[in-house]
């Protein structure tokens, strides 16, 4: 089973807190389970405080147990969670953040050490590239999101380009018009001849 990180709490604490609502039976290891060492020291204070409020002031029913502020385990287990949940969803932005960013460390690790190995064994630069990307994968990271990326900035290179191409063209006289109109059949003529060579 995955380790539960700060990212899957709420959804777990909000489980976990409509199972005591709806009155459900939760072990007290499934309760703590999802709770910092802080919250459970909160409740078993809290516990406390009741226990000692129950040796102060009597209460012959519920009623009037509830007029004098007595709680059950079960409500104060509720109201732990509850503010277990508030303070884990303020929090779960940086949470996420601080995962991708050890995920983006664990990659580069993983990639650089096998890449460096391979170097070390007199591979060259692309041997040693196929084999940081084959840790990545067998590390379980996704390669084809980097590549997806650096496709749509080779677009956006590319675009930005041919807008220049097409202000420096309106900006040419007749003459260097011509001449660039040279070099343009020029490069293609020598690259049909590369390509029939082949």
């Amino acid at each position: 089973m995955p380790k539960i990180d700060a990212t899957h709490l709420p959804s777990r604490i909000n489980k976990r807190l409509a199972d005591l609502k709806a009155g459900k039976e939760v072990s007290i290891r499934d309760i703590k389970a999802l709770l910092s060492n802080e919250q459970i020291a909160e409740m078993e204070s809290a516990w406390q405080e009741q226990q000692e409020l129950r040796k102060v002031k009597r209460a012959r029913t519920k009623e009037e147990g509830k007029e004098l502020g007595w709680k059950s385990k079960r409500e104060i287990y509720i109201e732990v969670y509850e503010r277990a949940l508030n303070h884990n969803e303020e929090n779960l932005l940086a949470a996420h953040k601080k995962k991708l960013q050890d995920a983006e460390v664990r990659a580069a690790k993983i990639y650089l050490d096998a890449f460096f190995e391979a170097k070390n064994n007199d591979k060259d630069y692309w041997q040693a590239d196929a084999a940081g990307r084959n840790e990545l994968t067998r590390a379980g990271f996704v390669i084809g999101t980097i590549g997806q990326k650096l496709k749509s900035k080779l677009e956006e290179d590319l675009l930005v380009e041919k807008q220049l191409e097409k202000v420096i063209k309106a900006n040419m006289t007749r003459e260097e018009l011509e001449q660039y109109e040279l070099l343009q059949e020029h490069e293609r003529n020598v690259k049909n001849k590369v390509g029939k060579g082949k």
